[in-house]
């Protein structure tokens, strides 16, 4: 403040240097306001994809085989065994280690594709936040 002239006269070119500020303030304060919804409406749109992409994840059945199709097993969604098929030229009494072998491959084949459907169906979502999928 200048000697002799009062707080708030127009000769205060304190106080207009104050205003200045914080009018510069405020508008930063609405800047970061609108930058801070703007980012909660992103999430709120990414979450939304998330539950949608969620729900077809459940819906989703895969199959798996082993010794060209004689074992066949389907997983849910959830990693549940929904369906085997076998191949009845392959249940030997005296061979129980192969159909174990061909029941364990046909379960693996199941889960690779569940994951490379999860992959499929997550991807677009990981990619709109610049984050890679576990196991990518």
């Amino acid at each position: 403040m200048q000697p002799g002239i009062n707080p708030g006269d127009p000769g205060d070119l304190g106080a207009f240097g104050s205003q200045a500020q914080q009018a510069q303030q405020a508008q930063q304060a609405q800047q970061a306001l609108g930058n801070l919804q703007a980012a909660l409406a992103q999430a709120q749109h990414m979450q939304q994809h998330l539950l949608v992409a969620q729900q077809q994840i459940a819906e989703t059945e895969v199959q798996g085989q082993a010794g060209g199709g004689l074992v066949a097993v389907t997983l849910n969604g959830q990693g549940k065994v929904v369906a085997v098929r076998i191949d009845p030229s392959v249940v030997d009494p005296n061979d129980v280690e192969t159909l174990q072998d061909l029941v364990i491959g046909a379960l693996d084949d199941a889960a690779e594709n569940m994951r490379d459907t999860v992959k499929t169906i997550l991807g677009p979502l990981a990619a709109a936040t610049g984050q890679p999928l576990p196991g990518s």
